[in-house]
């Protein structure tokens, strides 16, 4: 049987079927309705919750309902409506930049090329891949601070950067699974394999993972 000591190549896939099993559902929990949501409330989870994030924007879309009405706005103006959120000021900028990047460019559409939505004010490749794999469905794997402390501590990955930790998981991976684990990957470090205190004792995953407590 395999166990935490196998490599990584053998306890993916079981890792993978320990994840269907427990969060058969995960998806991103940041509120919706359309790409252009997705893209801006994905900017403003950076440093912040989803929860505080999806407390602002609905009086946020309800006055900016696209990129086309919120590329009319100063920054100052979008302020008020994501006070609570880190670094407000400065994502305020970067979704007006971006909603205005987006008509000027695209149409005011949120683009399907990974590089396109990369080039926008205040995107990085995180955000690139949760908008690309949540909105359009394309196979991506959103590597923030829950799936690479999971990717390290099942002993997926040995890498710090993001992107290397992106690679080794798509290395063990098949693409059509990469949109479900990074969601359930993130479902699992916010709901069992905190950061600081790590529920071993009831993770579903204990038996696959080489840094659990004994």
């Amino acid at each position: 049987m395999t166990d935490a000591a196998a490599p990584p190549t053998e306890r993916a896939p079981l890792i993978l079927r320990a994840l269907q099993e427990s969060y058969p559902d995960a998806t991103t929990e940041l509120d919706h309705h359309n790409p252009f949501e997705l893209l801006i409330a994905t900017i403003l989870s950076a440093q912040a919750t989803d929860r505080s994030v999806n407390a602002a924007t609905p009086a946020l879309f309800e006055r900016y309902p696209d990129a086309h009405a919120l590329a009319l706005a100063e920054p100052e103006e979008v302020e008020p409506y994501i006070r609570r959120i880190g670094l407000y000021r400065a994502k305020a900028r970067n979704c007006v930049a971006t909603a205005r990047a987006l008509v000027e460019r695209f149409g005011g559409e949120v683009p399907e090329d990974f590089g396109a939505v990369l080039s926008l004010p205040g995107v990085g490749r995180k955000t690139a891949a949760v908008v690309l794999a949540n909105a359009f469905g394309r196979p991506a794997i959103a590597v923030d601070t829950h799936v690479g402390r999971l990717a390290r501590r099942l002993g997926l990955s040995a890498a710090t950067n993001p992107d290397r930790v992106q690679r080794d998981l798509e290395a063990l991976f098949p693409p059509a699974s990469w949109i479900f684990l990074h969601n359930a990957l993130i479902f699992h470090g916010r709901r069992v394999c905190f950061a600081r205190a790590p529920a071993c004792e009831v993770c579903t995953l204990a038996p696959l993972c080489p840094s659990r407590r004994r």
